[in-house]
């Protein structure tokens, strides 16, 4: 059994890597609820739709990739903080525009409370 830290990095590498929830869900409770404060993901409410959501950042930006900047433990709290910068280039169908070839970056931090 993985311990806390453990749980949230392999959730963390699966979903930032665009797996989807299939492969997130064995790391949460089917439940997880998910707050961001980013227009783009404005109606996501669940883990789950998180998941799923990066899964399809994928599709425009098919050479996605995070580089982790930061990673907290906090037992007391039960809580694990990530920051990382995703980055990647808009080449692929799926975007809400057509491919722009433009390179994107941006920077994030990923609390997870377990």
């Amino acid at each position: 059994m993985l311990n806390m830290e453990q749980t949230a990095k392999a959730f963390f590498e699966a979903c930032e890597a665009g797996n989807g929830w299939d492969t997130c869900k064995e790391f949460c409770k089917p439940d997880a609820t998910f707050t961001c404060q980013s227009d783009a993901l404005a109606e996501v409410r669940t883990l789950q739709a998180y998941a799923d959501w990066m899964k399809g950042l994928f599709g425009p930006i098919p050479d996605g990739a995070y580089t982790l900047k930061a990673w907290g433990v906090d037992n007391e709290r039960k809580a694990v903080v990530a920051a990382a910068v995703f980055t990647g280039t808009q080449t692929g169908q799926g975007g809400p525009v057509p491919p722009t070839g433009k390179r994107v970056e941006a920077d994030y931090t990923s609390p997870h409370k377990l």
